[in-house]
């Protein structure tokens, strides 16, 4: 008999691969029938079940709130991954751009391309189940044209969409239950990370950092989406954080984009968020910390608030936003200016713990041992009208792909660019 939890991760393979090249005629699919049995049976997603998923499961884009990526099954090993076959392939119609990893419940795999589109499969025929599209308007601005998953909870699917909808789609009709305008994309808002559900709550950030925009994180009544609480990465006049930016209007586009999931700690009820670069991109013309601009912030799901945050690196002229927050007994962030940073979360702040590279890394001196401020190198930080020599480059020591962490064997798997430089 197969076993049907090693069949996911060959259907996840199978999936991935296809979107790399074109499917044969196998690969045709018939029209499913109206409701498939697979669905008629679908197994509701609640609180308890993403705090404990199931081992064959995959609820969430890390598949837990911890965002170790880590998965107990242990059907493939060294021992026989050479010989894995194919299963089955399925065309997602998308030929580039995917970035989202399939989400597993119960048998029924959620894939969300770009394009504004979801599919269901069922995970271990490869049968299509429904298909959900959301036309992208006329002259939609996305500079980065991807999406990096889902959210379920009940019997809904959350999306964020590309032109900054979020929606909700019924897991068994793939009809569309509501869609709620998260920001204008005429303003440069655009989304392209998977929605976090916690606390009775849809959360998701904006990006758009390279556009002007004003960066944040927003949560959304999952009945109704009815937004709850914004909070915003890039403090007004006034709020906590205001006095590290210059005088005037720039905080109205500083920048902060969130570009992937934050992570989410039930026992204190914080959200953890890394938030991206400050606008304009060089430092120089916005002086000052530019808080929360590249940073970790810890939100309080219930209000909004922030709890407490931790800057890599004030006035940030690099682009090494921050991708993640990762809570590992405590608070570890892999991040792209090349170092891996261990911090202690708490109830109402983040220290900082220790902070070690991971690539090359020529920009910073040295670190405060106490606070974490990096001590930069002036010849390495680029400015308007001067050109500087850095490692890593823009596009970080570590770009979007994930880390993950096993409990088995204690350690952290970075997928790190090393000796990627440049001059800018």
């Amino acid at each position: 008999m197969l076993d049907v939890r090693s069949l996911y991760v060959t259907a996840a393979a199978g999936v991935f691969a296809l979107g790399l090249t074109p499917a044969g005629p196998s690969a045709q699919q018939q029209p499913p029938p109206p409701i498939a049995p697979i669905l008629q049976n679908y197994k509701p997603v609640t609180s308890e079940r993403l705090k404990k998923p199931e081992d064959g499961d995959w609820l969430m884009v890390r598949r837990t709130y911890d965002g170790w990526g880590y998965s107990p099954l242990d059907q493939i090993s060294p021992n026989n991954v050479e010989r894995l076959q194919p299963l089955w392939v399925f065309s997602t119609g998308v030929a580039n751009g995917h970035e989202a990893p399939p989400i597993v419940n119960n048998g029924v795999m959620f894939v969300a391309t770009p394009g504004n589109q979801v599919i269901a499969i069922d995970a271990v025929t490869g049968t299509l189940l429904w298909r959900y599209r959301r036309p992208l308007p006329e002259g939609s601005i996305v500079l980065h044209p991807t999406t990096r998953g889902l959210a379920l909870f009940g019997d809904r699917v959350f999306f964020a969409t590309n032109d900054a909808m979020l929606v909700a789609i019924n897991a068994v009709t793939g009809k569309e239950v509501w869609v709620t305008k998260v920001e204008e994309n005429k303003n440069g808002y655009y989304m392209s990370l998977a929605p976090l559900v916690a606390d009775g709550k849809v959360m998701v950030g904006a990006s758009g950092g390279e556009l002007g925009i004003r960066g944040f994180v927003a949560a959304f009544a999952l009945d109704s989406g009815k937004e709850v609480w914004r909070t915003y990465s890039v403090p007004a006049p006034g709020e906590p954080g205001s006095e590290t930016w210059p005088n005037g209007d720039q905080w109205k586009t500083g920048g902060g984009p969130v570009w992937v999931t934050g992570n989410y700690d039930p026992q204190t009820n914080l959200a953890f968020w890394g938030t991206g670069n400050g606008g304009p991109w060089m430092g120089d013309q916005r002086p000052g910390d530019n808080l929360y601009t590249a940073s970790t912030i810890a939100i309080d799901v219930a209000t909004g608030r922030i709890k407490g945050h931790h800057q890599y690196h004030p006035n940030d002229s690099w682009d090494w936003y921050q991708r993640n927050g990762r809570t590992i007994k405590g608070l570890i962030d892999v991040a792209r200016d090349g170092y891996l940073w261990f911090l202690e979360r708490t109830d109402s702040k983040i220290n900082f713990i220790e902070g070690k590279p991971y690539v090359m890394q020529n920009v910073f001196k040295s670190l405060d041992p106490k606070t974490g401020r990096p001590e930069v190198d002036p010849q390495r930080k680029p400015g308007t009208g001067k050109q500087a020599d850095f490692c890593p480059s823009l596009w970080g020591g570590k770009n979007w792909p994930p880390i993950a962490f096993s409990p088995r064997t204690r350690m952290i798997y970075i997928p790190a660019n090393n000796n990627l430089c440049m001059t800018a």
